[in-house]
């Protein structure tokens, strides 16, 4: 059955779409949350948990929890910054490595989305979660 609560019926499409990534990146040994650190670590190291966590728009302990997992998995690094008071993240070269295994994973969950959903489904999706996060952001 359908919710009529926006917030049930977007954290069942929510699960929907994480089950289909974790599936997939499975194979790799993790799961779509975090693919999405190990991405944006790559994509802004060195960089700092507070300013991670910034960039992902998540809070800083939730990315830091994230963070310790990664690093006992030997896929990510964390260094002392130069004030001592934070760790810099850089990838680990098992991590650089897992991400390129995972890239194309996670394009093709991607393109199979795409095309399940069509481009004229897929853009009002992405335009509405877009008005979402813009419009209900105070």
């Amino acid at each position: 059955m359908k919710s009529s609560c926006y917030c049930i019926a977007l954290r069942n499409a929510s699960r929907r779409l994480t089950s289909l990534y974790d599936e997939a990146l499975a194979p790799l040994g993790i799961n779509v949350t975090q693919f999405s650190q190990l991405r944006n670590i790559g994509r802004f190291q060195p960089v700092s948990l507070t300013d991670l966590a910034k960039k992902m728009e998540l809070d800083r302990s939730t990315v830091g929890r994230n963070t310790k997992i990664l690093e006992r998995m030997g896929l990510v690094a964390a260094a002392p910054g130069e004030d001592h008071r934070e760790n810099i993240l850089t990838l680990a070269e098992k991590g650089e490595a897992l991400l390129e295994q995972a890239l194309p994973i996670w394009e093709g969950v991607q393109a199979r989305i795409s095309r399940r959903l069509g481009p004229d489904g897929l853009e009002g999706i992405v335009s509405a979660l877009d008005t979402i996060i813009d419009g209900l952001a105070n």
